[in-house]
């Protein structure tokens, strides 16, 4: 017994979309095995600085060290009267905190680029195949004798195309706006 065409299809799509997902998946695992232990290290510590963990610890801590240097614990003496070396000590963990985690975003950025560059591909994959659909359909429809209402923007929906030509053009609208990033 045959399935019914909605659930074949969907059987389909969903081994398509496996298929995919777990292309992306032994991708990414796979980049993360190539990442060095610097990487590895730098991602991990700025994980655990942007946890509710993190900020629970500093909390305990930087609370002890003022209730200690003011004088709430009699049995403990203040080493740190004035919190001068509290505050040294704060500015030198934001320093390596914020390092750390400028070395994960450009990781991500670079991640990121990757996945953007595919997208770009795919895209024009789709438009290219778009193209010669759409001529392949109206030479079928002109062999056949079918009358085709042709506008102005079918036939500019033929034409392939170019990428270097769209970024140029973004680019020249740009520098007449006077600007130098495309709007938000």
């Amino acid at each position: 017994m045959s399935m019914p065409k909605s659930e074949q299809q969907q059987t389909t799509i969903s081994r398509r979309l496996d298929r995919n997902i777990e292309a992306l998946l032994k991708r990414r695992e796979q980049e993360a095995r190539q990442s060095s232990r610097q990487e590895r290290a730098a991602d991990a510590i700025t994980r655990f600085a942007g946890s509710l963990m993190f900020v629970y610890l500093h909390l305990l801590v930087v609370t002890l060290w003022i209730v200690v240097n003011i004088g709430l614990v009699p049995l403990v003496p203040a080493f740190d009267p004035s919190l001068v070396i509290l505050a040294m000590v704060a500015s030198v963990e934001a320093i390596f905190i914020s390092t750390f985690v400028l070395i994960s975003q450009n990781r991500m950025a670079e991640a990121d680029d990757k996945r953007a560059d595919l997208n770009l591909q795919i895209c024009l994959l789709a438009e290219h195949e778009a193209t010669e659909l759409l001529t392949l359909v109206s030479a079928i429809a002109e062999k056949l004798g079918i009358e085709i209402e042709t506008s102005e923007e079918l036939e500019e929906l033929k034409e392939h195309v170019r990428p270097e030509e769209v970024l140029d053009e973004i680019e020249e609208k740009m520098q007449r706006r006077g600007t130098r990033e495309p709007p938000a």
